[in-house]
């Protein structure tokens, strides 16, 4: 038995995931921690992590490694995507983070990253013959074009909920003029990828920390009782993510604070975190959303199975 562990070091959060591996490739998931860390906060046009992000990780990093160090058979693999990815000041941090902790992080491609959320997505969810994989994550936005479960194009754009928020000042009460700069400024990225149109009318998967929060404020509009359905294979109309948006543009961040399934350390940066969506919606014409709760750290532990041999399985949900 393998204790397979992913460390997914985000923009907005950090991650840790743990799951057992038979002999057979059959396996279940034992441990799943998550620290709102935003490492990309304040990084600017220098892209520079700062010293305050900078510590948070380390201290979760810290807390995570307690879980893990004691696992017999461990293999880990620790991931940085965007903040990372962009910093100018990559090298610094990193040798920061193996002097300190003991962990090599590898920064992956955005394409890497955008390769990990189909293969975590294609093998636990029915995606249909034509589908938009779309991740919206704290400072970058992949977006994966399928058919026929196979990738035709896939991009991964610089921009997330922190930086769209940050940039254009979403976090507390939101001014017409903000929003529409913001709206204007990610509408001209999206539409300049040349193959995006192709994906006129498809299935939308949607995951990544803000997209997963308008499932969330759903689910409990929707549930009449306690036990709300599975985030996992959840789905949404265009129109009704269309109204929680509208909502929550018309509110100030203590009033988004209040909402049934909106994280508070999420009430800053979810404007601008659902301002891509909110635009594929419309260029696209999409007429409902399907959500998953399997991305980047799934598809890490399906690959490590591929390639070692293990018998092809499915994560049950």
């Amino acid at each position: 038995m393998v204790n397979f562990a992913v460390i997914d070091l985000g923009s907005n959060s950090i991650r840790l995931k743990i799951s057992q591996i038979n002999p057979d490739g059959s396996f279940i998931v034992t441990h799943q921690l998550k620290e709102m860390v935003r490492l990309s906060e304040n990084m600017g046009e220098e892209k520079v992590l700062q010293p305050e992000p900078i510590a948070r990780t380390i201290k979760a990093l810290e807390s995570f490694k307690q879980v893990y160090e004691q696992l017999p058979d461990l293999h880990l693999e620790a991931i940085a995507t965007a903040a990372v990815r962009q910093a100018k000041n990559q090298a610094e941090f990193l040798k920061l983070v193996k002097k300190k902790i003991g962990v090599k992080f590898e920064v992956i491609s955005g394409n890497q990253e955008a390769y990990l959320d189909f293969l975590g997505v294609s093998k636990t969810l029915k995606i249909g013959k034509k589908c938009l994989i779309m991740d919206t994550g704290g400072a970058s936005t992949e977006l994966i074009y399928v058919k026929n479960q196979k990738i035709q194009n896939l991009i991964s754009l610089p921009f997330g909920s922190v930086t769209v928020s940050q940039e254009f000042a979403l976090g507390n009460q939101v001014s017409p003029g903000n929003l529409f700069r913001a709206m204007t400024d990610v509408e001209q990225k999206l539409t300049d990828i040349d193959w995006i149109l192709d994906a006129h009318k498809s299935n939308l998967v949607a995951l990544g920390g803000s997209n997963r929060t308008l499932a969330k404020i759903a689910r409990h509009k929707e549930s009449e009782s306690d036990e709300l359905p599975s985030l996992h294979g959840f789905q949404l109309s265009g129109s009704q993510a269309v109204d929680i948006f509208a909502n929550l543009v018309n509110l100030d961040r203590q009033q988004r604070e209040d909402i049934p399934g909106l994280a508070k350390v999420r009430a800053d940066v979810i404007v601008g975190g659902l301002i891509p969506i909110s635009l594929l919606l419309r260029v696209l014409h999409i007429p409902k959303i399907l959500f998953s709760n399997c991305g980047l750290r799934d598809g890490a532990l399906f690959n490590y199975l591929a390639a070692n041999d293990y018998p092809p399985k499915k994560l049950k949900k």
